[in-house]
């Protein structure tokens, strides 16, 4: 790896995603509640 190579990956832009030291066990039970909630709402609205 060059000097070059390498700054490239110290110098890389945040795209505003989320952290990775969050609480990642809460962000996959909102997640799979989000998608339960849209299930829900599809079979109640008579679309599938």
């Amino acid at each position: 790896m060059t000097s070059t190579t390498y700054a490239r990956f110290l110098t890389r832009a945040r795209t505003g995603g989320p952290r990775d030291d969050g609480p990642k066990i809460l962000e996959h039970v909102l997640g799979w509640t989000l998608v339960v909630l849209l299930a829900v709402l599809v079979t109640r609205a008579g679309l599938m």
